[in-house]
């Protein structure tokens, strides 16, 4: 199909409707982990990722026709991903803060999870990071798991970079709290 990604070349095979499928399937492949690991982080389970990361794909789907290339292919699915997410959050009621037993059981969720392999460290990580508000989260996750750089973020957020390093500052700081209060 394609020897290697070539955004442009991708981009013109989706402009045209007789290779559009096939450029989207290769789209799919080519970002279906970072986006399912960019959505798991946030919703914590593997099939609500899997539900969150089938409508991104649903969406850009049938909004591939409004690309217009203004931002990366990347940045345009991790903002279709992002918005997915937090749609999904605010319908599971898990927005802004939790409380310790709601955060708990949140931990206690991912624990039952059959995808779930980390070790006490990973759980209680997880635990404070569900008492995160979701844009501290969202900011952690995209620079410590995802190693984004602020600008990068500041486009596919639409959010300056100074609000983002103190977003990431403030979750940091929690965590930090967290396990030095537990240790």
């Amino acid at each position: 199909m394609y020897s290697k990604w070539n955004e442009q070349e991708i981009v013109e095979q989706l402009r045209d409707l007789r290779s559009r499928e096939r450029a989207f399937t290769y789209l799919v492949e080519h970002f279906k982990e970072q986006l399912y690991w960019q959505i798991r982080r946030m919703v914590l389970t593997h099939d609500d990722a899997d539900d969150v990361l089938q409508n991104t794909f649903l969406k850009a789907w049938t909004g591939i026709e409004n690309f217009r290339g203004e931002a990366k292919l990347s940045t345009w699915l991790f903002r279709i991903a992002n918005n997915e997410t937090l749609n999904f959050l605010e319908k599971k009621r898990q927005t802004l803060s939790l409380d310790d037993d709601q955060a708990i059981g949140v931990a206690a969720q991912l624990e039952s999870d059959p995808y779930f392999d980390g070790d006490e460290t990973a759980r209680q990580l997880q635990e404070v990071m569900a008492k995160l508000p979701d844009k501290q989260r969202q900011v952690f996750n995209l620079k410590y798991f995802e190693e984004m750089k602020y600008e990068d973020m500041s486009e596919l957020l639409g959010t300056s970079v100074g609000a983002l390093k103190a977003s990431y500052h403030h979750a940091v700081k929690k965590i930090s709290d967290f396990f030095n209060a537990n240790d």
